[in-house]
């Protein structure tokens, strides 16, 4: 096998630093399954990983990239075989073993997935890991008995990747979405994406987080955590339902047990990293038919493999929106 082209992280006298280099098959990691990699997309977490603003790499050195798409190259894994066209997210890609910024992976059998038919490689990853984890939550809320009959969802971080995917599944499926977001600007944007109502964090007071607020939510899809999801958590109607999918304002939650107590909310954490089959397929399998986003294109963007180091800035700046597609390859 030829060289190929990845973009390494590494870590040079205590700080962060990557940048693109060739590697050989000899670098691969250990793994059954090897891939040409034809797309990755840009998540918070590798925005975070690849500047070093988030101790998120466990390994160096190590190429970055959560998710990818492609077609196998070689299997020692009986479930695929050359030619197949896969995807692979989560567990240890991109933060501990060699993940999707490169011409070619290698990543354990477990740990990919067939490409459901009605998807294309692109697809896969406008959708990618912000897509399965937004889609995760709405599967895990469902068995939680959330149904649009219910009453309103609200979706924080609602710019953002998975706030993006999440707004658009919820609406298609017939849910009342209220979009939260501190991006006045983007009101029309959301509302494009079918949120039937904008807030605006703004519009808040944290400071004053009461026990029990008046129940507004059957469902909440959180990407923010800390006062906000304490917020929420007040705020929940009787039997609601909350899916706690990040931290990007903060990882610390001061709540009371009373809306859990009294309201029997329920607080479901999910976790798409390690989730594994058959679930990881079947809510891959949603994505391709129910679940699929019918805004997908509206709130996507590609951009070249060069072009990805000047990108991370805009995901540490507050400043992404929506899903952006890396072509590694092509396909």
């Amino acid at each position: 096998m030829e060289s190929f082209k990845a973009l390494l992280i590494d870590e040079r006298d205590g700080k962060v630093a990557s940048g693109f280099v060739r590697l050989d098959e000899s670098r691969l990691d250990a793994g059954e399954v090897t891939i040409r990699v034809a797309y990755s997309s840009v998540n918070f977490k590798d925005a975070l990983a690849a500047t070093g603003a988030g101790k998120i790499i466990r390994r160096f050195p190590c190429v970055g990239g959560i998710d990818l798409s492609g077609t196998v190259i070689d299997s020692a894994d009986g479930r695929f075989k050359p030619g197949d066209p896969v995807i692979a997210t989560s567990f240890d890609i991109g933060v501990a073993h060699h993940g999707g910024y490169a011409e070619v992976a290698r990543v354990p059998g477990d740990w990919v997935v067939p490409l459901p038919d009605g998807l294309s490689l692109f697809e896969a990853m406008a959708l990618g890991t912000a897509g399965f984890t937004a889609a995760l939550g709405v599967v895990r809320m469902e068995e939680n008995g959330l149904r649009p009959s219910k009453g309103p969802v609200i979706v924080t971080g609602a710019t953002g990747g998975v706030g993006s995917l999440a707004i658009d599944m919820l609406a298609s499926q017939g849910y009342h979405v209220v979009a939260l977001t501190g991006k006045e600007s983007e009101a029309d944007y959301l509302r494009g994406l079918g949120a039937g109502e904008v807030m605006l964090r703004q519009s808040l007071d944290l400071s004053k987080i009461r026990p029990l607020d008046r129940g507004r939510w059957a469902g909440a899809v959180d990407n923010l955590g800390g006062d906000v999801l304490a917020w929420i958590a007040s705020t929940m109607e009787q039997g609601g339902t909350i899916a706690s999918i990040g931290l990007a304002a903060s990882m610390s939650l001061n709540t009371t047990v009373a809306p859990f107590i009294l309201r029997g909310v329920s607080l479901l954490g999910i976790d798409s990293g390690y989730i594994r089959e058959p679930y990881r397929r079947g809510v891959w399998q949603r994505l391709a038919t129910d679940l699929r986003p019918p805004h997908l294109a509206v709130m996507s963007r590609m951009i070249a493999f060069d072009e990805l180091p000047a990108i991370f800035g805009e995901y540490i700046g507050g400043k992404a929106k929506g899903r952006v597609v890396v072509k590694i390859g092509g396909g």
